[in-house]
């Protein structure tokens, strides 16, 4: 596993704990010094206790080595990072295509590379290249096989996925990846759908694309339930319960981040765009995103009364989403941008994320709890539905609170709940009470 960041860190974890051998690739010496102290460089529930299980029975190593890794696989798995490249969007495709010369170079028997990291269509095609003039008689196969891994999920949606989807027409390399997957056969029947490489690469793209089309989308019909008096999660609910479009991601908030969707859809543009295909969803939805974003924070600055110069604004959950210490492309940075350049005094909260936002924010303030984040503000902004915050006793909040205002842009409060406590809620995609 070439790689040991989220991807290749928990597929690694999980591949061992099937029974394989599993030999986990890392250039930064120092994250390989702290795997071999179980000390994980992300947040993952359950992960530290699977690495260390896995470690003890002898299935799972870690290593800088690379020629270490590689000798003697039966499957090299490449999950190394594709972030967005500055200036046109593209994914930076510089360390799967390095990664893929190193392993050419390593290779001592046939093997199937496996391009896990989330690549453009046609990757596949080039990593062939590269191995073809690196190690013309290897007899290496290049195969796709992307990962859904949900950040905070990660070990549950790799044991019991929806679907695992491989990539490739030769059929060696599919008896490899099916010998991959066998445990999985055992737990549940999961489907192991075979296509064409560039079917799989694009059925990645495909996906995170239409989720956050799902997202975007719900989001606006929350501002229309604002104008005209509707509740957003009653018509969410309402359509979610058709079949044929289902309650996931069906949450309105203040938009999405990760890892994941901001990159996928600029690079799936990006692709759409070289192949001259313009995908106007995507394009839109992209936008609409980001706007989003920075909107919320206007919307707590209307919150409170249209000034927030001078005042102090607390803020519960920083990371993208829950159970992660993910920061990239969080909402919440941009939340707490706005209210930044209109003169408030931001205090924030996250029980895992702090370390990685204070690389990210300035002059912000943290605080060890909920509670701490309250006190003294002129209002407290609910941005991430961390499980910590469902529970809250908001009349202490209330009390707590300068001004009694919770603005909470991912709607974990019933407004009745909140005005007994005798707090003002603001929620999103609901009529202001």
């Amino acid at each position: 596993m070439i790689g040991t960041g989220y991807v290749g860190l928990v597929s690694g974890a999980c591949f061992s704990d099937f029974g394989h051998e599993v030999v986990c690739v890392d250039k930064d010496a120092r994250k390989i010094e702290l795997l071999h102290q179980n000390v994980m460089p992300i947040y993952e529930p359950g992960l530290a206790e699977l690495v260390s299980s896995n470690v003890r029975a002898g299935r799972l190593s870690f290593t800088t080595d690379l020629a270490e890794g590689v000798k003697d696989a039966d499957a090299v798995f490449i999950a190394v990072g594709t972030p967005s490249r500055r200036g046109d969007g593209h994914a930076d495709l510089s360390y799967v295509f390095a990664a893929a010369e190193e392993i050419g170079r390593a290779l001592t028997k046939p093997s199937v590379i496996v391009t896990k990291s989330t690549v453009p269509v046609g990757t596949g095609d080039e990593v062939e290249r590269i191995l073809a003039e690196v190690a013309p008689n290897s007899g290496a196969k290049v195969v796709s096989n992307p990962e859904f891994l949900r950040e905070g999920a990660a070990i549950e949606d790799f044991k019991r996925p929806d679907r695992v989807v491989v990539g490739t027409d030769d059929e060696g390399a599919r008896q490899v990846m099916r010998e991959v997957y066998r445990p999985l056969s055992l737990n549940q029947s999961a489907p192991i759908l075979f296509t064409g490489r560039r079917t799989s690469e694009l059925i990645k793209y495909a996906a995170n694309a239409f989720l956050a089309v799902k997202i975007t989308f719900i989001n606006e019909i929350a501002d229309l339930c604002e104008m005209v008096g509707a509740d957003v999660q009653e018509v969410s609910r309402g359509i979610g319960l058709d079949n044929r479009i289902g309650s996931k991601f069906l949450h309105a908030g203040p938009g999405y981040g990760g890892s994941c969707f901001p990159k996928d859809t600029l690079a799936l543009l990006k692709t759409a765009a070289d192949n001259d295909t313009p995908l106007r969803i995507v394009e839109a939805t992209v936008q609409v995103n980001d706007a989003r974003k920075r909107a919320m924070g206007r919307k707590v600055i209307k919150a409170m009364g249209g000034d927030v110069r001078g005042k102090t604004i607390g803020v519960l959950g920083l990371t993208f989403k829950p159970n992660t210490d993910d920061m990239r492309d969080a909402p919440s940075l941009s939340v707490i941008a706005a209210l930044q350049d209109a003169g408030a005094t931001i205090k924030a909260y996250d029980p895992e994320g702090a370390e990685q936002a204070s690389k990210l924010l300035t002059d912000v303030e943290f605080t060890k709890g909920p509670y701490e984040t309250a006190e003294g503000a002129d209002a407290l902004v609910l941005v991430t539905e961390w499980d910590a915050f469902r529970a809250l006793d908001l009349g202490r909040i209330a009390q707590t609170l300068k001004t009694p205002l919770l603005v909470d842009l991912r709607n974990v409060y019933p407004p009745a709940e909140a005005e007994r406590a005798g707090l003002k809620l603001v929620s999103i995609g609901k009529a202001s009470r």
